[in-house]
């Protein structure tokens, strides 16, 4: 008797149906055909524990099962579950006439419960696109999938639930789930608060102009003073995700199972903070089956890089085009993966191997050679690519002690939201550019226009800085986005001379 069962494989983003074709005749035998790797091939033996602990028998006749497209690799353990319904209903065990409409997943434990699958919300948004009735699945997983509306999803704990649906006709609870609700739940309760922050107010608003305009910020200063603290606060100013938004970064950490049980729609932006000694796969993305990388889990959020001087010279080159081009496309011989990278980079550094570079009070300090050899790690063209460098010092400890808390993260929010809204206006007929930080350089000839004075001024930064062609950009850019912050249709003299303040290790004695 010939059954199909339908399944799914995840590639970069994306769910590809997989038909499971299970024939079973006289003889004996077990053959799993249609590319599968070494997970799927071990599952005859989960399967026969399973059925054998809930009272059901592997049968001992000649089973084919064939995947289809049998030129598509299929990998792990989700597939359990398809494959032991189909073997059940193929040697006629059970009766299950409208399995067909439904996809069915899930990795069996030898006792017949359900562990977690990965990429389980691209899975049911295929499944909804290909008319699939229903989507049956481990329940840690249901409320991620139950994310697509049209779409019953049915989180189950054990084989006999789904198998008693299927044969007996009882009946499964689906999850629904409220997405606008779970979205705005947690929207006005960040995690990590600005108020929490002591003095650095100039850093503060240095985090505030990045965020309206979702420009790349690097952070400068000796240990202590609070670059990682205030780094970690920069998601809860950014403005809140659209539920588009909110969507593809659920659906990317979906892809890797990063998407914690009892969050079903991921509503805050993600924080990434890869340790210095990650490889340049680990953060770009890759493997022998591509996996999205770092870059791609921040999507939509911060990827914060602490001691950026730390990190290995090729793994930093490698994200200058992600930066530039937003995704990053992954080449093998028979495929091509792309995953969307579109991340907010927050570097930090001490300004010297020691930490503590022109501080009279430092417990120790650095040579030139040792400081040109320390900061020669970051490359110009990585430097260039980051619009505001600015220093963070030791916060006093009169600063320290004051009981007055700071201005409230949902506070600064708004302002940035503001001057998002400003941008999204400005660069309406533009698909690809959705804030300042974006321009093009036709953009920026059109959106930052000068007058005389403010020319005069930013040439002679220029130079006196000495300037790149990239870094006269950046400033332009900054000053669109401070001018935007204040609600001025256009850039004037004190803008610019903010902007250029941002630049900090463009100026004499740093790098050079």
């Amino acid at each position: 008797m010939l059954v199909k069962v339908y399944g799914s494989a995840v590639f970069g983003v994306e769910a590809t149906t997989i038909t499971i074709e299970v024939n079973v005749a006289t003889g004996i035998g077990y053959h799993l055909v249609g590319l599968p790797d070494n997970a799927v091939r071990e599952s005859s033996f989960r399967i026969a524990a399973a059925l054998q602990n809930n009272k059901y028998k592997f049968p001992g006749k000649k089973i084919i099962v064939n995947m289809a497209p049998a030129d598509l690799r299929k990998e792990g353990s989700a597939y359990d579950l398809s494959l032991s319904l189909g073997i059940l209903a193929a040697s006629g065990q059970i009766n299950a006439k409208n399995i067909s409409n439904y996809i069915i997943m899930g990795e069996l434990s030898l006792d017949g419960s359900l562990q977690p699958i990965k990429g389980a919300l691209p899975i049911a948004i295929k499944a909804k696109e290909e008319g699939f009735k229903g989507f049956i699945l481990p329940k840690q997983n249901a409320k991620e999938a139950a994310i697509v509306s049209g779409l019953d999803v049915y989180g189950v704990e054990n084989i006999t639930e789904v198998i008693n649906f299927f044969d007996k006709d009882e009946a499964l609870e689906p999850t629904l789930i409220n997405t606008r609700e779970e979205f705005y739940k947690s929207l006005d309760h960040p995690e990590h608060d600005f108020a929490d922050v002591k003095g650095q107010e100039s850093i503060k608003r240095c985090m505030e102009i990045a965020a309206a305009g979702g420009h790349n910020i690097i952070l400068i200063g000796p240990p202590g003073a609070g670059k990682t603290m205030l780094a970690k606060r920069l998601p809860s100013i950014l403005p809140p995700m659209s539920l588009h938004e909110a969507l593809e970064t659920t659906k990317i950490h979906s892809v890797v199972g990063r998407v914690k049980e009892h969050v079903g729609l991921m509503s805050q932006r993600p924080f990434r903070s890869p340790h210095h000694t990650i490889s340049d796969v680990a953060l770009v993305g890759g493997g022998a089956y591509p996996q999205p990388g770092e870059i791609s889990l921040s999507h939509n959020g911060v990827l914060f890089l602490d001691e950026l001087p730390e990190f290995k010279r090729g793994v930093l080159e490698v994200m200058r085009q992600p930066l530039e081009d937003r995704e990053v496309t992954i080449s093998r011989a028979k495929f091509t993966v792309t995953y969307p990278s579109s991340f907010m980079l927050v570097a930090s550094m001490n300004p010297s191997p020691s930490g503590y570079f022109n501080d009279p009070d430092a417990p120790a300090t650095s040579s030139p050679a040792e400081m040109q050899r320390y900061l020669g790690k970051i490359s110009g063209p990585l430097l260039d690519r980051i619009d505001i460098h600015i220093e963070v010092t030791p916060v006093p400890f009169e600063k320290l002690s004051e009981e007055r808390r700071g201005e409230s993260s949902v506070e600064i929010r708004k302002r940035v939201t503001q001057a998002r809204q400003l941008q999204t206006q400005r660069f309406e007929e533009s698909d690809s550019v959705h804030y300042n930080a974006q321009m093009s350089v036709g953009q920026i000839r059109e959106f930052c226009a000068l007058d005389e004075s403010s020319k005069a001024l930013l040439k002679t930064a220029m130079e006196r800085l000495n300037l790149s062609a990239r870094a006269y950009d950046r400033i332009l850019k900054v000053s669109r986005t401070i001018a935007d912050l204040e609600n001025s249709e256009s850039i004037h003299g004190n803008h610019i001379s903010e902007a250029i303040q941002y630049r900090s290790l463009d100026r004499d004695g740093w790098l050079g």
